[in-house]
Formats: C-alpha cells, structure tokens, sequence
C-alpha cells in the first residue's frame, strides 16, 4: 500500500519540464475522450427506449457550450493518438534513445503536430458553430 502511496504522489508532484506537462496532457486527454465515450454510449442507448430523451440529449449537445466542448475534445483524441504514437515509437524501436533531451524534442513535435492536424478540423467546427449558433 505504501508504494501504491508513494507512486500517486510521485506522479502529483509537479517538476516543471515537458516531460511531465506532456505525460499530464496525455491522461487528460485520455479521460477526456473515456468520459466522452461513456455519455455518448449512453445517450445513443437511449434512442430506442426513450426517443424524446434522445432528441432533448441532441438539442443539449447543439448548445455553444457544448460545441465548443466538442472542439476540445476532438483537440484530445488527435493529441492522445499522437502522444501515444510517439511513445509507442520510441518503447518498440528506439527504447535506448529514450533519454530527458530525446523525449523533450519529440514531446514538442508531437503537440506541435497535433496542433496541425486539429486546426482543419477546429476552423470547420467554430465555423459550424458560428453559422448554427449566432447566425453569422
């Protein structure tokens, strides 16, 4: 139990490198998309024995606050696959490149590449937003 302890407040401590930001970010995002699989299961189940529940879940979901959570969270799926290629990458092929100056630059590469990929799709989404929403 101590080590179970120690090991929770290990990863609690915050050191201030990439490394760690980058390690934070990936189980946000992780939660973020498991918390989103889970309400979406569960509102999509609800079509068949409860069809008004179901329309009255989808005008919640078209509200601004919402959409704009759907823009975040299409934010973490990309960078959740991406962290988790580039960790993937170097634990199967290059584990004796894994060292703090290696897995900084790529932890950069990989947000910086997620940024890219997610930027299409966040202009698309704030435009479907803007248009829907506010009329503009």
């Amino acid at each position: 139990m101590d080590s179970l302890k120690l090991n929770i407040l290990g990863m609690a401590r915050y050191r201030g490198k990439v490394g760690q930001l980058s390690f934070i970010l990936h189980r946000l995002a992780g939660l973020g998309t498991l918390l989103f699989l889970a309400v979406h299961i569960l509102d999509t189940s609800t079509v068949y024995f409860f069809p008004s529940l179901y329309e009255h879940a989808i005008e919640i979901y078209r509200s601004t606050p919402f959409m704009i959570g759907e823009i975040a969270l299409v934010f973490f799926v990309i960078y959740h696959g991406v962290n988790g290629a580039r960790i993937a990458i170097f634990d199967l092929f290059a584990p004796d490149r894994w060292n703090v100056e290696t897995q900084r630059k790529s932890a950069i590469w990989s947000l910086v590449i997620a940024i890219l990929i997610w930027l299409p799709a966040a202009f698309m989404m704030g435009r479907s937003l803007l248009v829907n929403n506010f009329g503009l």
